[in-house]
Formats: C-alpha cells, structure tokens, sequence
C-alpha cells in the first residue's frame, strides 16, 4: 500500500474539513486515522484501505465502532484514490464483495450455507464475515486452476491453495483456520468430501508475538499518580486509569458507565459488555470508587448528560470509546512512562496487567476469566507469557548439565 500520496495531500482534506465547518473532533478523528495508516501501513503489510479495515473487523471491535470506522475509511480512500472531497452524502462502503461473487454456483452455496449455521448458533457478525470471505478467496483461487467442484479438488491443489504466489510463503494459521471453521460447518452436507478435503489441509503451527506488558516500576508510578493531590492527571483521567488499573475495563465499557452502572450500597459495577454483549458484575474496592466519585463531585461539570465521563468543554457530550483510548497515550506521557518509539500504549496494557498479576498470586483461571469478562476459557492463555511466577517454576536446573571451565568467569 503506497501512502506516499496520502502524506503529502492529506493536509488539503484537513483544511477543506475546516473551511466547511466540520466539528473539530470529527476532524481530529479523521487525522488520527490517515496517521495510523501512514505510520503502520509498511509494518501492518496492507495492500489495500480493505485490509486496514479487516484489521480492525478481526480484532473484534462493536458494530457502532466498526461502521464509524468504515465511514472514516471511506472519506480517506475516495479522497486519496479519487481526489474527491466529501459533500455529506452517503457513499458506497469501501469494503469490496471480495470473492464470492466470483464463484461457481456449488462454492456459493458453501459460503451461503456456513453464514445461515453459524448465524442460528449465534456466532459474532465479525466472525462469519472474516472466516466466509476468507473461504471465498480460498475456493476462488482453486477455481481458477479447474478445479471448480468439490469432488475435483486434490492434496496438491490445496496446498499451492495455502502458497502466496506473490512471495511464495505460506499463508497463516489464522487462515487456515478461518477456511476449516466453514467447511466444518458444513459437513454435514456431504461428510464424506468434506472430511476428505480437511484432511488435505497443512499443519500450520499457531504463533503468538510477544506482548509488552507493565513493568513494576511502571505501576508504581501509575499508583502514586492516582494517589497524590497534585498530581499531573485530572480527576477525570484519575478515574479512567482506576478503572482500567484495577478493574480490567476495556475502554469502549468505560466510555458507556453511567450512574446506574454503580451500585453503591453493595460496592457494586454492574454493565453489560460493549465487545460481547455479555452481562459483568465487579467488585468496587475503595480506590476505584473513590477516583470516581471525587471526579462526579468535583470536577465533572453540571449537565444532565447520563454519562459519567464527559468532555471538559461545551456541550459537554459523552466521552466516546475512541476518545477514551487516546487518552492512555496522554496519561502516560504526562507521567514519563513508555515514551520510546514502538512502545505498547494502548489502554489494553492495563488489562493485560491485572491479568497477570492475578495469574502471579495464584487465582484459579475461571475466576481471572469471570473478572475480565471473557466468553471463552482460553481467552485467558494469551496472559500466561508474562506470568512469571509461575513460569519459573517450570525452568530446569542447569546443576545437572557439565560447563566446561571458564564459561562463567574469566578463563
């Protein structure tokens, strides 16, 4: 994806936005993302403003976030591809049909009938959009070799189905694994060649990258900042950071808190989770609820706004999840913590920290997963590479390997 284009005109769209009374937080929405594109583009390997999309689709994100994202997209896609400005009207998404379109009338009806299952068992929209357009690409690219029935398809052409012809790697687990969910799906249907074609597919090994997570020292100096009077954070920011600190939340549940999210007499937070629609209920300890009704009563402004964290100036509207998430780069930056270019900074690394420390203090892993709302036991296992407590207990003692002489000193 070649953003070189984007970087030198971007700043035109920026000042016709602001020649044509576009509200400053649009703007500076539509700014943060032609930087994340320019900025992440050659690292993320996206060939198209589809695949930046896609990047945000499999992460997860909540339909209000996704279609404000796909609106986003749009505007900087027609305007770097087309030269066209926005005029207020609505355009057609950026999102292509991809493949499926494309197919023969047998390989539509797998894609067809995959979506229909896997609706009725109630699978995230995110989920089948991902893995039925990767399946359609898959099947697309055998079809365009002959092989345009099931019963044609041999080992061989699955495989080079799994070979990028560009670069000549192998495509990922993800998906691999995105292309089994629908043909499983739909074995029913014919066991037989299904199973027979699943049995072709490579053995791919799941990776994970290495995540940062908080140092000790980073904590420390996030806790002192919530505990001093005079410290660099605002009230409201305090609040935030408890809440991300201590209670695990993602920052799209804490743009939605109201005042009926907190039980105060049973030291209750009760919310229903933007990302999986799942009910969770929190403990309160004092810190949090202290942060948070220090800001409610006195620094919140007065409005009849039902939200707890609202913007400082008129019209005092609610703080929105994207909002939210730039504040963490904002918060560490006012306390001189992970300033080094490539370091993590999102609000996630709180979560990834109260995962951690309550892996490293021995709490069972049901009741880490109940506390951090996950829907799936193993949501939990992408916490473990930074649990060592418990890590260390599974190193081997050298004492038993000979070390030749002078290995571990001066010779």
């Amino acid at each position: 994806m070649n953003v070189q284009h984007l970087q030198e005109t971007y700043p035109k769209l920026i000042s016709y936005l602001e020649e044509n009374g576009y509200s400053r937080s649009y703007i500076n929405r539509l700014k943060r993302e032609i930087n994340r594109i320019i900025s992440k583009a050659e690292s993320q390997k996206w060939s198209s403003y589809t695949d930046v999309y896609l990047g945000y689709v499999q992460k997860g994100k909540t339909q209000t976030f996704l279609k404000e994202k796909h609106s986003l997209l749009g505007t900087i896609e027609r305007f770097d591809i087309n030269d066209q400005y926005p005029d207020g009207r609505q355009h057609k998404g950026i999102i292509d049909r991809g493949k499926y379109h494309l197919l023969e009338p047998e390989f539509k009806s797998i894609i067809d009938n995959y979506c229909a299952i896997e609706k009725e068992r109630g699978k995230k929209d995110s989920s089948i959009y991902v893995e039925s357009r990767n399946a359609a690409k898959f099947l697309f690219g055998l079809q365009q070799k002959g092989f345009d029935t099931l019963e044609k398809i041999t080992e061989e052409a699955v495989l080079s189905a799994f070979v990028v012809p560009e670069t000549g790697l192998t495509r990922s687990y993800s998906y691999k694994k995105s292309i089994a969910a629908v043909f499983k799906a739909c074995i029913r249907q014919a066991p037989e060649t299904f199973s027979r074609i699943l049995a072709f597919f490579p053995t791919l090994r799941k990776t994970r990258k290495s995540i940062q997570y908080l140092m000790p020292e980073e904590v420390a100096l996030f806790k002192q900042a919530l505990s001093e009077s005079k410290s660099p954070l605002s009230l409201r920011d305090k609040a935030i950071v408890a809440l991300a600190l201590y209670m695990g939340l993602r920052c799209c549940d804490i743009a939605e808190l109201n005042l009926r999210s907190f039980d105060w007499s049973k030291d209750l937070i009760v919310i229903s989770q933007q990302k999986t629609g799942v009910p969770l209920e929190l403990p309160l300890n004092a810190i949090v609820g202290n942060a948070v009704y220090d800001y409610i009563t006195l620094e919140r402004p007065k409005n009849e706004c039902e939200y707890i964290f609202i913007s400082n100036h008129r019209p005092f509207g609610k703080l929105k999840r994207g909002t939210i998430s730039c504040l963490a780069g904002r918060i560490m930056k006012a306390l001189n913590i992970r300033l080094s270019e490539g370091n993590r900074r999102g609000f996630h690394i709180f979560r990834h920290h109260l995962a951690t420390e309550l892996l490293g203090n021995g709490i069972q892993r049901p009741i880490i997963s109940k506390a951090l709302g996950h829907t799936s036991p193993n949501s939990i296992d992408t916490y473990l590479s930074a649990d060592f407590t418990h890590l260390k207990e599974c190193a081997l003692s050298v004492e038993k390997f000979p070390i030749a002489k002078g290995v571990f000193c001066d010779a």
